[in-house]
């Protein structure tokens, strides 16, 4: 994390000085980042904001726990660049994602602490899409002033339970100040040669399954934005949308097995994902409704009427993984992986067309009715 110019400190109040002003003059602006940030500003030695925030960031994130973990990290937060040791005899696989205030979260409506958690469980998701294992992280934060005293801690509370619970240690990243929260996560992971799972390898007639139920993130998103009476943080219908866990056993019992032609986690819903997964592929795909695993919760819902066939279709932010099977090994898919349920819900086809078939039996084209930012 790169720091900026030093300031000099006022004698009478131990915070920076503003040039032209009186020594006792304290600016309303600072005295707020100081007072949040909790600046170590002492006579004669040079700190500025950024340092101290890069301190609090490092005392909040790292413990005795991550440092063990952290074998792999050689040099962490405090110097230029981290310096990571890759395990001999494995590829390393590199992603990186946003998460923009306005755009991907709401934080009016969802706690800093699921915020925290959220933006490395997703991007964690995508190392669960190709049977990797996470190694580190890296975290790069822009935030306005306002931001920093109590939504911070909790940010930084949600973002270790995740680094612990997923097994992701920090090692770096970059701060800076910015009128909106804007958040950049970059994972480290890894796996065998030859065991990495891509979305190209799907082939026609190969079976179409998918983890978990569908459109349970969508229908947490619409209880927050759409009812009329607070709904509670620990109801367990926002469970997916606040606290998505990446499904690393999952990916890691299909490459143990060698059963998975191709794969891909289901961020944007599954109309655009799968459309992505056959485009990789140049195949086709045809699903059907019937068998897409619902959420059951929201039929029963009568405070509000939504339709669970288009949430489990077209609703993002669910973080399962969507993977094809050769039709012969079938049989050797499992109904639970971990706990997991494990579905299928179509099949591969030769050409292009990606059809589903509704309850009735009517077929029709699939429209690509996912999350897209440039909608």
């Amino acid at each position: 994390m790169k720091s900026c110019s030093t300031v000099r400190t006022n004698r009478l109040r131990g915070i920076p000085a503003i040039p032209g002003m009186a020594p006792g003059y304290r600016d309303p602006g600072r005295a707020i980042l100081s007072d949040c940030l909790n600046l170590d500003i002492v006579k004669n030695r040079p700190v500025t904001f950024e340092t101290s925030l890069v301190k609090r960031l490092q005392s909040k994130l790292e413990s005795r726990s991550s440092r063990s973990q952290a074998s792999a990290i050689a040099v962490g937060i405090g110097d230029d660049a981290a310096v990571w040791r890759p395990r001999a005899g494995f590829e390393t696989i590199l992603t990186t994602d946003w998460f923009l205030e306005g755009r991907h979260f709401l934080p009016d409506l969802q706690p800093a602490e699921s915020v925290g958690w959220k933006c490395l469980a997703r991007a964690v998701s995508d190392i669960a899409a190709m049977c990797g294992e996470p190694r580190c992280f890296l975290l790069s934060l822009a935030l306005p002033t306002n931001r920093t005293g109590r939504w911070l801690d909790q940010f930084l509370a949600g973002l270790r339970s995740a680094s612990r619970k997923l097994g992701c240690p920090v090692a770096g990243g970059d701060s800076t100040q910015h009128r909106d929260i804007l958040i950049n996560i970059t994972v480290v992971g890894e796996c065998r040669p030859r065991h990495v799972i891509l979305r190209s390898g799907a082939r026609a007639g190969d079976a179409i399954f998918v983890t978990g139920r569908l459109g349970e993130a969508e229908y947490g998103l619409r209880l927050l934005q759409t009812h009329s009476a607070p709904v509670a943080l620990s109801d367990p219908r926002l469970r997916k949308q606040l606290y998505p866990e990446p499904r690393l056993a999952v990916g890691s019992w299909l490459r143990k097995h060698r059963l998975a032609t191709s794969m891909m986690d289901l961020s944007d819903g599954l109309s655009s994902d799968l459309s992505r997964l056959c485009d990789a592929s140049a195949v086709g795909a045809r699903i059907q409704s019937a068998l897409l695993p619902q959420l059951s919760t929201a039929k029963k819902d009568r405070r509000a009427t939504f339709n669970v066939t288009e949430m489990a279709l077209h609703g993002g932010d669910d973080y399962e993984l969507l993977f094809t099977v050769d039709k012969t090994n079938v049989s050797r898919i499992p109904r639970t992986i971990d706990r997991i349920p494990i579905t299928r819900i179509g099949t591969i086809t030769a050409g292009s067309k990606i059809l589903v078939t509704d309850i009735s039996g009517r077929v029709a084209s699939l429209e690509n009715r996912g999350w897209d930012p440039f909608r």
